[in-house]
């Protein structure tokens, strides 16, 4: 389940067309009844300023070399956001910089985790957090990220990875309190991240056996939803102390364009402030302090 470049670009291109309607862009919904919904690429190139072969080239992947000013402009009559825009130009003008495969020694070279991040990391007792590096593989993380999600040290290395604990671990489903949004983003990130590195073999390697082993990741990645890991809550129910809500910021590491440090917060006063530091007492008795791959 490689992520052919072309066939994704014109499946991207087909999903933000049928989520347009006509009559909200003030054009005239003619032609009867529609097929499929959405715009038709007529109507989507007028609004571009393109011609209508020319926006049908970009679809079908014909050629992947288009300027810049018609990218710009079928991204506008699209109503794309920075997120989607960014993966159109990544799929569209594929610059080796942006999307070529490096070997498997520079692979696991980025895929290191810097000495004092994971000190940064043990630093933090009392506020889970982890690094995640391409493909959502989990690379480091404190102890109280551990007792939140899972013993991510008992796991052999290959496993730690959020879109397979998500998608593949039973008790995943449990742990979320709504187990198909966080799905929905796991697979959104995923995708995006793809959409960075489409020759990559071990991205195609996880998109196989996450499409052989969960219908929902197939419902899922067939929605070409994109999300970027910035920030949002996320309500934990643990078998240990109960319902937590938390929030989550996602810190950029520009010497590591790979990876990122995800960290919890929790909002003074309330009883996920008081289930987190139980969770933490717990974490200190039972799991070491932390681990990387």
């Amino acid at each position: 389940m490689a992520l052919e470049r072309r066939a994704e670009l014109g499946e991207f291109l087909r999903s933000r067309r049928a989520r347009l309607r006509p009559e909200e862009l003030g054009l005239p919904a003619y032609g009867g009844r529609r097929r499929v919904p959405g715009l038709r690429r007529e109507e989507l190139a007028q609004l571009a300023g393109v011609s209508v072969d020319h926006y049908v080239r970009l679809e079908q992947g014909r050629t992947l070399h288009f300027s810049e000013a018609v990218l710009d402009a079928v991204a506008r009559a699209l109503r794309l956001d920075a997120v989607e825009r960014a993966h159109l130009y990544r799929l569209a003008r594929p610059w080796p910089e942006t999307g070529a495969f490096v070997s498997e020694g520079e692979q696991d070279q980025r895929q290191q985790v810097r000495p004092g991040l994971r000190r940064l990391l043990d630093s933090t007792p009392d506020v889970p957090a982890y690094i995640v590096g391409r493909n959502t593989d989990v690379l480091a993380w404190n102890r109280l990220a551990a007792a939140l999600i899972t013993d991510f040290g008992a796991l052999p290395p290959r496993q730690r990875n959020l879109a397979r604990l998500v998608f593949l671990d039973e008790g995943m489903r449990n742990l979320y309190a709504d187990w198909h949004g966080k799905a929905g983003d796991v697979a959104a990130y995923l995708r995006l991240d793809a959409g960075r590195h489409p020759d990559d073999p071990h991205t195609a390697e996880l998109l196989d056996e996450l499409a052989a082993g969960s219908p929902e990741f197939r419902a899922a990645w067939a929605e070409h939803r994109l999300k970027d890991k910035t920030h949002g809550r996320y309500v934990y129910r643990h078998p240990v102390v109960g319902e937590l809500d938390l929030g989550f910021e996602t810190l950029r590491l520009p010497d590591d364009p790979d990876q990122a440090l995800i960290a919890h917060t929790v909002d003074e006063g309330t009883p996920s402030e008081t289930a987190l530091r139980l969770l933490a007492n717990w974490a200190r008795e039972t799991l070491p302090v932390g681990a990387e791959r």
